[in-house]
């Protein structure tokens, strides 16, 4: 089975051991991913400008890897507070619109970062 992977560029990426997103065949895995920047979390306070960002470095991982959102079957989304969940489906349906992936939301309370209010990882199948 070929193998391809999306290194992950930041400070837990190496302490971890983990990668962006790993194609194994037709299937890929795209780990949980934030709105971290070097000097913590981008657009802190609002969960909707940091769910945009994570969609788009999901995007970006999955066309590293030769393909795109639109071939996204599944997210699951990771939320400090349950009350920003209609602020991080606004912007997961705008992005998402049509495709509809099967999508589980939980409130995980702490994450990786205090200013971190969402990650979201996926599964994605291309057609080719």
């Amino acid at each position: 089975m070929k193998r391809a992977r999306v290194d992950v560029n930041n400070k837990w990426g190496a302490a971890i051991g983990y990668s962006r997103a790993v194609r194994a065949g037709s299937i890929i895995v795209v780990s949980g991913t934030s709105a971290s920047g070097p000097d913590g979390a981008l657009h802190p306070g609002d969960a909707e400008q940091q769910t945009i960002v994570v969609l788009e470095r999901i995007g970006a991982a999955l066309r590293e890897l030769d393909a795109s959102i639109d071939d996204v079957v599944e997210t699951r989304i990771f939320l400090r507070n349950m009350n920003d969940w209609e602020a991080v489906g606004r912007a997961h349906g705008a992005i998402f619109g049509d495709i509809r992936p099967a999508t589980t939301m939980v409130q995980a309370g702490a994450l990786i970062d205090d200013g971190l209010l969402v990650e979201i990882a996926a599964t994605a199948i291309p057609a080719s």
